[in-house]
């Protein structure tokens, strides 16, 4: 895309930089956007558990039960991009704000929904605001931080993320047990309240203030270029949500091959709005940065084995060993421990010393620790129980933390003021493709197997498949620079 037209450049004055010692106010800001992501990661697996609960309240068919959990996951990928480009146009504060109040008051309709069609459309605006929410997360902190923090604020990710993703089946299946106030699996959803209102509160004291850019000046959303990406963006994820339970029927190929013209369509148009002096929606010239592409490859296949591992390691815990919600989630706790570990050790010391070093040793790690599952698993059989995965779980944790900081710091590092609010959407969304791609391909890995060799060896062997696809993101992350940035500026 870069090779042909050159984005336009921005006036200096306009650019809002950040100050060489940042932002005063910057480790409480920090708090504020982590805790939109706990929001947002709690609604992505807390609903599974209460499934079944919400099925015996509320009816619905099979197809409705399971786009409770779709219908957050589709719109909140196919306006991922489009929400982080309001960002630069509107402000990130405003966004954010906006984002979060959005998020509880959708939350409320969740916990409110008479029926399962009610259920799902409050779920639907639940992602949408998600989607103007969290793309700015990204764009704020690389605003508010100095370089030399840079890492230590991305290693904070990594630990506020274990946590949460473990936190929520584990809080879903209390929550739904407790039955507080006899409002059973409503809870799952009301729990957004205090921490959205909060949230909403301290954005406004605490974040900067936006400040107004060559982007927000000028720029225009382009209406053509977000409706041809956000099909181009359903095609391809809505097949790899629904097709593993449909059992993969020819069209489900057939819309995932049709993504690409229309892609290519976007990026046709993207060029015609450039040439015209507008503003596109995501900013060519990030397509000529080494680190950030190369992010996107390793990114895509990393978050494709990380997705795919914990839901196999939840199936199989379940169906397999036939443990309770709370049982499974709670033996996810030394993975949680292992990633707050790497995290804090890879943020604080590591990633801003030895940059890609450290994540290439947090894959290794991390397959390790996958391949020690495959090993408990075919070991102890069906007499495992949650000490046997202990050590396993906490080296794949480990791994996992000593990812986060480098990964992010290395992606943004080059990335200018005026392509922060692209950068971060396309980041996002390449998160949400790679979790959808490791879901469907690891999840129909396991029920293939399953159907012929039983529970036990196909979690094993699908323990083997997300090895093997660290192993490759492995390869991939030699096309990352070695650094952030020039080691002076640590």
């Amino acid at each position: 895309m870069t090779d042909q037209i050159a984005p336009p450049d921005p006036s200096p004055t306009a650019v809002a930089e950040s100050p060489p010692t940042g932002y005063r106010l910057r480790w409480a800001g920090l708090a504020v956007i982590l805790a939109a992501e706990v929001m947002d990661l709690l609604d992505t697996t807390i609903v599974g558990v209460a499934s079944p609960s919400v099925r015996q309240d509320l009816g619905g068919s099979d197809a409705q039960i399971q786009w409770i959990s779709a219908s957050y996951t589709l719109a909140f990928a196919v306006l991922l991009i489009t929400g982080a480009r309001l960002g630069d146009f509107f402000g990130r504060r405003r966004l954010f704000t906006l984002g979060a109040a959005g998020f509880t008051l959708a939350s409320v309709l969740c916990a409110a929904a008479p029926g399962a069609g009610t259920l799902i459309a409050a779920r639907t605006l639940q992602g949408l605001f998600a989607a103007l929410l969290i793309p700015q997360g990204l764009g704020l902190i690389k605003s508010m931080f100095p370089p030399r923090e840079m890492g230590a604020a991305f290693g904070l990710f990594g630990p506020v993320l274990g946590l949460s993703s473990v936190l929520g089946p584990t809080l879903g299946g209390y929550l739904t047990d407790a039955d507080w106030f006899g409002l059973g699996w409503r809870t799952v959803f009301l729990i957004n309240l205090p921490l959205g209102l909060l949230t909403v509160l301290m954005a406004g004291r605490i974040l900067p203030a936006d400040r107004v850019t060559a982007t927000a000046r000028t720029g225009r959303l382009d209406p053509v270029g977000v409706l041809l990406l956000s099909l181009a963006v359903l095609l391809l994820v809505y097949p790899l949500v629904q097709g593993r339970e449909l059992d993969w029927p020819l069209w489900v190929f057939v819309a995932m091959a049709a993504s690409l013209p229309v892609l290519r369509l976007f990026t046709l148009h993207q060029r015609r709005v450039l040439r015209r002096g507008g503003t596109p929606l995501i900013e060519p010239s990030l397509f000529g940065r080494r680190a950030f592409v190369s992010a996107l490859a390793t990114g895509l296949v990393f978050f494709a084995a990380l997705s795919g591992l914990l839901l196999v390691f939840t199936l199989h815990l379940q169906l397999g060993l036939g443990w309770t919600p709370l049982h499974a989630g709670l033996s996810m706790i030394p993975l949680s421990l292992g990633v707050v570990a790497g995290a804090v050790l890879s943020g604080a010391l590591l990633a801003p010393r030895h940059g890609r070093r450290v994540l290439h040793g947090g894959m290794v790690v991390a397959a390790c620790g996958a391949l020690g599952l495959w090993y408990s698993v075919e070991h102890w059989a069906a007499g495992l129980t949650s000490w046997e995965l202990l050590p396993a779980l906490a080296l794949t944790g480990f791994g996992l933390g000593l990812i986060m900081a480098p990964f992010f710091d290395i992606a943004l590092a080059g990335v200018e003021e005026a392509e922060t609010g692209s950068a971060s959407g396309v980041l996002n969304a390449q998160q949400q493709l790679g979790g959808s791609v490791g879901v469907a391909l690891l999840g129909t890995a396991f029920f293939g197997w399953a159907g012929t060799d039983g529970f036990q060896h196909a979690a094993g062997r699908t323990y083997g498949l997300a090895a093997a696809l660290l192993a490759l993101a492995f390869l991939v992350a030699f096309l990352l620079p070695r650094r952030a940035r020039p080691e002076g500026e640590h």
